[in-house]
């Protein structure tokens, strides 16, 4: 589990490709003073295992599905990473919970700027998903727990301060970049569970709606 607040910006120092699976060899140096092999190191918002530690940097295996479903695929010697160690019980707990289980990739379709603030728009590849973007809620985006400020059609936006825009990968973005995408994890699972109860009492409903919350005590 992870929270989203990138601690370092890592740097891929080099990649082995067989077919769909890869190896990413990953220089860092903020998180290394305490990772051992078998640790999960969220890697641009993906949950990734450590097989290998040296002395300047890290070592993880991309399986074929996680291949697929992100963006690791599109990683070149020299690409800037978001690195997460997996959260401590007795740290704070800034951001909101992560899982480093991406749902999809979204496209960068607009960068603007709003005072202080960077605007960026992000159309997600999976319109399904649409129902766990929502405003004013959680979204991760390239392992960055970000704040929905708007959600137009078949895209959203979310907002960046000077100081998140810095310290992590996202300074990099432009318009077309293929991002990750983690949606919140509490909004999935009591749209699941609603979606289970709907079905369970005969309820032609699909998804959460009005009628939906009124038949479980949200009134």
């Amino acid at each position: 589990m992870f929270t989203g607040l990138v601690e370092e910006i890592g740097v891929l120092d080099g990649i082995t490709r067989q077919g769909e699976a890869l190896v990413l060899s990953i220089k860092a140096s903020v998180i290394m003073d305490d990772i051992r092999i078998g640790d999960s190191i969220a890697v641009n918002g993906v949950c990734l295992t450590a097989t290998r530690i040296g002395s300047s940097g890290f070592s993880v295996d991309v399986t074929p599905q996680t291949y697929r479903h992100s963006n690791l695929a599109l990683l070149k010697p020299g690409s800037q990473i978001n690195l997460e160690r997996a959260m401590k019980a007795n740290g704070r707990f800034g951001g909101h919970l992560v899982q480093g289980h991406v749902d999809m990739t979204g496209t960068v379709r607009r960068l603007s700027r709003e005072r202080n603030a960077v605007l960026i728009d992000i159309a997600p590849d999976k319109t399904e998903m649409s129902a766990y973007i929502i405003p004013q809620g959680s979204v991760t985006v390239d392992g960055v727990s970000l704040t929905i400020a708007q959600v137009d059609g078949d895209s959203f936006r979310v907002s960046i301060i000077p100081h998140t825009l810095g310290e992590t990968g996202l300074s990099g973005i432009r318009a077309g970049t293929i991002v990750n995408i983690e949606c919140d994890i509490i909004g999935k699972y009591v749209h699941a569970l609603l979606g289970q109860r709907g079905a369970g009492s005969g309820s032609s409903s699909k998804g959460i709606d009005l009628e939906m919350l009124a038949a479980n005590g949200f009134n």
